[in-house]
């Protein structure tokens, strides 16, 4: 009977112990990619459309700083491309038959903030909505020629949302559209011009381009279980 009540007292302490290291485990780390479409705003389309959308990928390494706050850094690339050929705005679009078609390739970090607690395993939620804000730099290549002296590389603001689905405890999927505000007029290679000239090749220079990304990814979780401590220290 003694060596049965301390088999059961074992079993009860490495029981306890293997929970208790069990809830130490923590998703602090994830790698994802992604693919989806770049959009683009400025003087050839006005509003997000779309029928301007290029193919676009993306590639990401996410550290996860608490149970809501999580800094995701990132490599999105694809094309960008618009034509007052195909969308013309106005009249004097179509006299001006302007066109773009880029390589953009962006870098960004953003930080990224969870409404839900889904990684909370007594609740059991297996989605969340989030919203995203940071910085980021992109350059763009595929003007044979530029209408004005510009940097290839410029800053952006990146923010956005999107809804994450966990389809299993490793991994999930997540759908998002985020928005890159730029400081920059010449993604479509145009701006601001002498409107005398009868060629038509100017745009509105108080008003900005910005792209779009919207896509859906896969991330893959990694697991952390902290090493135990001495108590006698």
């Amino acid at each position: 009977m003694p060596s049965i009540r301390l088999t059961i007292g074992l079993l009860g302490v490495v029981s306890l112990f293997h929970s208790h290291a069990f809830s130490q485990i923590s998703q602090r780390s994830e790698i994802g990619f992604g693919l989806g479409v770049f959009n683009y705003t400025g003087d050839l389309v006005r509003t997000y459309n779309l029928t301007t959308s290029r193919p676009a990928a993306t590639v990401f390494y996410r550290s996860n700083i608490s149970k809501v706050i999580s800094l995701r850094t990132s490599i999105t690339g694809g094309q960008v491309a618009a034509s007052d050929r195909h969308h013309p705005i106005d009249s004097a679009a179509i006299k001006r038959n302007a066109s773009f078609n880029i390589i953009l390739l962006e870098a960004a970090a953003t930080f990224e903030y969870h409404f839900l607690d889904w990684r909370d395993d007594r609740h059991r939620l297996r989605f969340t909505p989030y919203l995203f804000a940071g910085l980021g730099l992109f350059g763009i290549s595929g003007n044979a020629s530029k209408t004005a002296a510009y940097s290839n590389v410029q800053m952006c603001i990146p923010f956005g949302g999107g809804v994450k689905y966990v389809l299993n405890p490793k991994y999930y999927i997540a759908f998002e559209i985020g928005v890159r505000k730029t400081f920059f007029d010449y993604l479509d290679n145009i701006s601001g011009g002498n409107t005398s000239v009868k060629n038509y090749q100017y745009g509105n220079p108080n008003d900005y381009d910005n792209y779009f990304f919207t896509g859906i990814t896969l991330t893959y979780t990694f697991y952390d279980i902290p090493c135990p401590s001495s108590p006698y220290r």
